[in-house]
């Protein structure tokens, strides 16, 4: 069961038929063997073709009344398929971006935690151990982020799936790290390395306000592609980045030691093993 909190404390038990699901397969050898064919990228290429097509625009409907969403926060349009749908954008105003200069905001809507490097670059996501070097396959870049923090903020497949920079910021050139597509559900991270085994890709933003900030996008089940605009050598805040295709998905981002302060109670409650819901634009933490 997945337990996540709002910004006032308010928290709530997810027990989904999917969350169920997911349990079941990742809990168990049978499970695991099972999902390890659908995990492959070029099965999550084909789903995203279909995805494409004008038929799959039949789904839309139903997803939208069976996740409950409310659609006013969104651009009044006739969807030409799933994933036209699934990347729709939000209407103008309809998320408040904070342009406090030293307040670090998140760039999606997500489920949010906090974990921190320890000084040997090491941290721990749930029940598994990772290093940042593993994380981005890069020796220096671990030993830049030593002390600092890693944001995981987690996108269900009802959040909206487009992402702003963070800051006003000089961005690097962009790395990809092919790999599988594991669903991001916390349930698999306790089974399996989940962010140094999946599809991703990170650049470091060299920002005004909180020193280097590194930002991965990692893919996830079913999502063929991470779908990032153009790179520019100078970005704003509150720029859209990207989007996601299909599928619950995730960014990652990566602090430097002294650079951000997490916000209490995001900090409190990935103590506790729960995410915090957050929306695009929020503050999520505050320069030292």
């Amino acid at each position: 069961m997945i337990r996540t909190a709002d910004r006032k404390g308010n928290i709530k038990e997810e027990d989904s038929f999917q969350n169920n699901l997911l349990e079941k397969i990742y809990g168990s050898v049978a499970g695991r063997m099972m999902i390890r064919p659908l995990v492959n990228p070029a099965v999550s290429i084909a789903m995203g073709k279909f995805l494409d097509s004008r038929i799959s625009a039949a789904a839309v409907e139903p997803f939208i009344r069976l996740n409950h969403l409310d659609m006013s926060d969104y651009e009044k349009r006739k969807y030409t398929s799933y994933n036209d749908f699934f990347k729709r954008k939000i209407r103008k105003d309809a998320r408040r971006i904070d342009m406090e200069p030293g307040h670090f905001i998140s760039p999606c809507d997500c489920r949010a935690s906090v974990y921190p490097v320890d000084e040997k670059a090491r941290l721990h996501i749930k029940q598994t151990e990772y290093t940042v070097e593993e994380l981005l396959r890069n020796p220096s870049l671990g030993k830049r982020y030593q002390g600092g923090y890693v944001w995981v903020l987690r996108l269900c497949v009802q959040d909206y799936h487009r992402y702003i920079y963070p800051d006003n910021a000089a961005e690097s050139r962009r790395i990809r790290i092919p790999g599988i597509l594991h669903t991001v559900n916390p349930v698999a991270n306790d089974a399996c390395p989940i962010y140094k085994e999946n599809s991703r890709e990170y650049s470091l933003l060299k920002t005004e306000n909180f020193r280097t900030v590194l930002m991965m996008e990692v893919g996830a089940l079913f999502v063929g592609k991470i779908e990032n605009r153009p790179r520019r050598a100078s970005v704003k805040r509150g720029e859209e980045k990207g989007n996601f295709a299909f599928g619950g998905s995730t960014i990652v981002l990566i602090t430097e030691k002294n650079a951000v302060k997490p916000d209490e109670d995001i900090l409190k409650n990935s103590q506790a093993g729960m995410e915090t819901r957050v929306l695009m634009g929020e503050k999520i933490g505050e320069s030292f």
